[in-house]
């Protein structure tokens, strides 16, 4: 609770930050419906659910900027919301689909990689961006792809294949151009110390 604490009570009750508690609560209402899907019907109604959680996070997001609600609990809690709802639909999808493991491996590195040289930029004494036009691409695509997966669970595995190339695809240029972002403020810290 002493977290907590820290932040205002507008901070913790605004609209946005309600709409990520959502996105929250519609992880485990996603991969209950999906793994108890037995038809058609099923996967589409959990496929939705996903729809909704990518919409509140767009509409979110639209309304911290547009009506100056952002606050530093939501630049905390929703990229939290948004790699929770991508972890599960990886984990739920990686027991269906064959090769789900190796999106799984570029994931966890990537977000591995985001986390340890955010943190060693913000130790240095940098500020950190937030989030780039390659990273937003990447999550778009990310989320159309797992869509498509979820939705049609019947696709045939060369089309799943190439899906899931174009998803990895993604992630490894969002990857390296991040890895050149930190290079790049690195050493620019670097040279303001001289």
């Amino acid at each position: 609770m002493r977290l907590f604490s820290k932040f205002s009570k507008r901070d913790l009750i605004n609209i946005p930050n309600i709409l990520c508690y959502i996105r929250f609560l519609l992880i485990p209402i996603f991969v209950t419906l999906y793994v108890r899907a037995d038809s058609p019907k099923d996967y589409i109604l959990a496929a939705a659910v996903v729809l909704v959680s990518g919409l509140t996070d767009f509409v979110d997001g639209f309304i911290a900027r547009r009506f100056n609600m952002i606050t530093e609990f939501g630049k905390l809690i929703d990229p939290l919301a948004d790699k929770f709802t991508q972890a599960a639909l990886i984990f739920v999808l990686i027991v269906k689909i064959k090769w789900m493991y190796l999106l799984l491996i570029l994931f966890l590195t990537t977000q591995l990689f985001l986390l340890v040289a955010g943190l060693f930029m913000l130790k240095k004494g940098s500020k950190l961006n937030g989030s780039k036009w390659f990273g937003k691409i990447s999550t778009t695509v990310f989320y159309a792809v797992m869509l498509v997966l979820i939705a049609v669970p019947t696709l045939d595995e060369s089309i799943v294949n190439i899906l899931m190339l174009t998803c990895g695809g993604f992630l490894l240029l969002s990857l390296l151009l991040y890895a050149r972002e930190y290079v790049v403020m690195y050493r620019n810290l670097e040279r303001d110390k001289e």
